[in-house]
């Protein structure tokens, strides 16, 4: 198996993006297990003859949803190569002004 030194740069962005990854799935992983437990919670509660079907039951679902798809934006969009290269870009514009502060 191939050592990878952990300095190199390439290595510190692939790991920087699997713990981005890692964040995302375990983020999907509590949406999923707190709204099945919500929606069985507001099944099992129903009045006789009420539907499910009521925003106050979809409330969670929705804004938290909205939530989860910008932290997939985050970090799908960033592998695209518009975040990652405002990234380097900051970065470097920071290391100038450090250099010029010196």
């Amino acid at each position: 198996m191939e050592r990878f030194d952990e300095n190199d740069i390439q290595y510190q962005k692939a790991k920087r993006y699997v713990e981005k990854l890692r964040g995302f799935y375990a983020h999907l992983f509590v949406y999923i297990a707190v709204n099945v437990m919500i929606v069985f919670y507001n099944y099992s509660h129903l009045k006789p003859g009420e539907s499910y079907f009521q925003f106050k039951n979809f409330f969670t679902l929705t804004f938290w949803g909205i939530g989860l798809l910008a932290h997939a934006a985050t970090v799908f969009l960033s592998k695209n190569g518009y975040l990652q290269n405002w990234e380097e870009k900051k970065i470097r514009e920071l290391m100038e002004k450090e250099k010029k502060d010196l």
